[in-house]
């Protein structure tokens, strides 16, 4: 995976359970499909199969279809996750929406079916500042 250089929208995620964090690049074509989903990820190994999954998941689909994947969906297609690392497919999401969030806000638009509050999975995803604070912090100690 890594870094998408075309992508329409990008999205940051981090999961104060464990300090996982990733970026979300999504490349949305005209008719709101989701052409091309990339990730990076700074964390254990269920945060990176929960965003490598979650990336193919919404390959083709149109943004409200990709929007209604649930964490569960996703932790049912990498085999199940303990209970400890449930917080990785919720960050996943949390990511996934919140690029989607993003792509309608640089838009100007609000599509019926985008909820106008924040959803659970958003929310456990830190905002930025917090994100690069937390990145910071991490740096200083190596």
């Amino acid at each position: 995976q890594g870094r998408m250089e075309d992508a329409t929208v990008t999205a940051m995620a981090g999961s104060p359970a464990c300090g996982d964090m990733i970026a979300f690049y999504l490349k949305i074509d005209t008719n709101e499909v989701i052409e091309k989903a990339m990730f990076e990820s700074y964390g254990c190994a269920a945060n990176i199969a929960t965003a490598s999954i979650t990336t193919e998941m919404v390959k083709g689909k149109k943004t409200e279809d990709a929007w209604k994947i649930s964490w569960k969906q996703v932790a049912d297609e990498v085999g199940g996750l303990p209970a400890v690392k449930y917080h990785c497919g919720i960050l996943s999401v949390g990511a996934l929406r919140r690029a989607i969030r993003a792509f309608y806000k640089m838009r100007g638009e609000k599509p019926s079916w985008l909820p106008t509050e924040l959803t659970v999975e958003e929310k456990h995803a830190l905002e930025e500042e917090e994100l690069a604070e937390a990145l910071s912090k991490r740096l200083e100690k190596q």
